[in-house]
Order: structure tokens, then sequence, then C-alpha cells
């Protein structure tokens, strides 16, 4: 139900290029590039900042592409009530959250939540923090879940709960029984995740504050593959949250330890949604249930420590 300027506008945002978006949309480039111009002639002001590799959004683009996000969005929650999905059923909830959502904690709300509402369907993008945080602000999802160092502008944050940096291993490591420190690190096989994530920024910020140098013998943006490597090492060491976790009582051999750093204590889980925007039934049901079994689990890991 978009115009063909709207459609040719998003297309080129989402793909970087006009000819990209030529390729996409199987229409000419010299097409695309007149609605383009005719839509900013209607604007008022150029909505691109043209380049040699392509079209960036300007400001002014940034304000435009926003809204007509929004509006889509709108007009997606206005059909599906016209046609009876308002009510709790035949509806889907898009999820955003960083790797360390979609390892174990995650997946067990969904199955949680379905059992009691077989009929919501869930769909899951896992992308670093600041894309869930653009895909928030950007309407591309209805909640998003991830691990954060501070107020996400742009966002409704509906719950927060404390998400300090632990280590984990296997319970006959070495350290697996006293206090550890930062020091101690440099003896074992230490498995982390990329630098573009906030449990990552934290320990190399940790490290610097207190003189201390760790290299990593396996770094992996997938905790998967961290998780598997310390059960398949047993000297091995890395780190998460203990929210991270929360699912994984089939492996017990893995522990969670301390480092009693206070750098590695200001990170907190949020439960984020579009500000402003009209929520289905389904969604409002998801929100609440989310809010209350992530704050039970705050509440036992807090009498666990």
């Amino acid at each position: 139900m978009l115009s063909s300027e709207i459609r040719y506008f998003l297309a080129v945002v989402n793909q970087g290029s006009l000819s990209a978006a030529s390729e996409q949309l199987f229409v000419a480039v010299s097409a695309i590039s007149r609605q383009i111009q005719r839509l900013e002639a209607q604007v008022g002001v150029p909505l691109f900042e043209r380049h040699a590799r392509g079209m960036v959004l300007n400001e002014a683009g940034e304000i435009f592409a926003h809204h007509v996000r929004k509006s889509q969005l709108d007009m997606e929650y206005a059909l599906a009530e016209i046609k009876g999905l308002k009510a709790v059923r035949r509806t889907q909830i898009r999820i955003a959250c960083t790797d360390g959502m979609a390892f174990s904690l995650l997946p067990g709300l969904l199955a949680e939540f379905r059992l009691a509402n077989p009929s919501v369907l869930f769909a899951m993008k896992v992308t670093h923090s600041q894309g869930v945080a653009e895909a928030v602000r950007a309407g591309e999802c209805d909640v998003a879940l991830q691990f954060s160092l501070h107020p996400e502008r742009g966002v409704e944050v509906l719950g927060s709960w404390p998400a300090p940096v632990l280590l984990a291993m296997q319970t006959t490591h070495p350290l697996a029984k006293r206090q550890v420190t930062l020091a101690d690190l440099s003896h074992y096989p230490l498995a982390l995740p990329g630098q573009n994530t906030t449990v990552r920024q934290l320990f190399d910020l940790s490290c610097q504050m207190n003189g201390s140098v760790v290299e990593p013998v396996l770094t992996c943006d997938y905790f998967s593959t961290l998780y598997n490597f310390v059960l398949h090492t047993p000297q091995a060491v890395t780190i998460c949250s203990a929210f991270t976790l929360l699912f994984r009582q089939e492996t017990p051999q893995l522990v969670l330890r301390s480092m009693g750093v206070d750098q590695l204590s200001q990170r907190t889980l949020q439960l984020q949604t579009v500000s402003g925007r009209q929520r289905s039934a389904a969604l409002n049901l998801f929100l609440t249930f989310l809010q209350q079994r992530l704050t039970e689990m705050d509440a036992q890991l807090r009498q666990a420590s």
C-alpha cells in the first residue's frame, strides 16, 4: 500500500545505492532516481548524501525514514485489527536481541510462554547491541532484550535488571572454589566474545584499569562456540552473565564466579520496546510475562549470590 516514491526510497535506504535497489526491485536505475528526485522535491530538501559508492541518509532523510517506517507499522496493526487479529491468536511477535540472550534465556522463555499461548508466533533477529537499539528505534521489532551499559535513546525501557560480568568454568577448574582475580586468568586458556560486545568492553576496561594483560586463545561473537569450547577444555574460562546460562541446568558441570571488580557490575539487562507505538493484545501479554519472569529470575540470582 506504499506509493512508488516511498517504496523506492526505502529500497535505496536498505540497499545503500540506486544500483542495488534496482536489482532488488527489478526496476531501472533511472526510474528509481526520478522517483527519489520527485520525493525530495515534494519534501523540499535532499534526503540523501550522494557518494561514489552509494547513497546515505542525511539528517532530514533519517527523520523522514523514521516516520515512514512508523507509518508502515501503524498500517500493519490497523490491518491486523480489521482482520480480527487483535485477539491473542495468529499473531507474530518480532524480537531483536544480542547473542547472549539468544543462547538459552530467550528460547526457554519462549517455550514457557507458548505453553499457555500456542498460537503466538515469534521471529527473532540476533545482532550486536548497536543493531538491537537501531532495530527498536526504526520500529523493525516489537520487543528487544539486550545487555546495556547506559540508557538507550528513542526506546521505551520496560525493565532493567543487574547483569554483572561473571567467569564461567567447569566445576573441576582450579579457580572454581576460590576468590578469583583478573591476574589469575593469565594462567588459563581464555575464550572471549568480540570487542563489539558490552561484556568484552567491560572486561577489557577492567583489565586496563587493574594493569592486567590477558590474551584470549579463542575469540568469537557466538556464545555457543565459547560455551562448547569451555565444556571440551577443562582448564578454559569464558565470561558471560548469569542470565545467559539460566536455562542450562542440563550442564551442571559449569560454575559462575565473580571477580570482585566494580567495573564489571555496570551492565544491565534491558527489556525494550518501541516508544509510543500501539501494541497488540499478544504483545502486551508477552511483555507482562517477560517483566514478571525476569524479575523472578533476578530475585533467584540475588538469593544464590
